[in-house]
């Protein structure tokens, strides 16, 4: 398993992405955070299919961090279950890879 992490949070809006990536860049959880424009997502919620428009935030942190993400996001998020997820990255630019060990001492 790789220290290194993709996350991928889903936010009501760009102000809530906005607030949530900057607390997770702040608090060195985060190394970077980015902000897609507005989704349509489709979902179940409450055995009822549903849609609205979304904002994503993409980052990359380390494996060690993932934890505490998650209790930040909880706290800041608008959303009852807030969809928080990691991926393992396994590859990439060095530097890179080393930028992001190196931000979150």
């Amino acid at each position: 398993m790789s220290i290194y992490k993709l996350f991928y949070i889903t936010c009501k809006n760009k102000n809530e992405a906005s607030k949530i990536s900057l607390s997770l860049i702040k608090e060195d959880l985060a190394a970077c955070a980015n902000i897609l424009p507005p989704v349509q997502s489709y979902f179940k919620w409450n055995k009822q299919t549903q849609s609205t428009r979304e904002v994503i935030v993409i980052g990359k942190t380390l494996k060690k961090k993932m934890s505490k993400i998650i209790m930040k996001v909880k706290e800041k998020h608008s959303y009852d279950c807030p969809g928080i997820v990691f991926i393992d990255i396994k590859n990439g630019n060095k530097d890179f890879l080393n930028w992001i060990k190196n931000s979150l001492k």
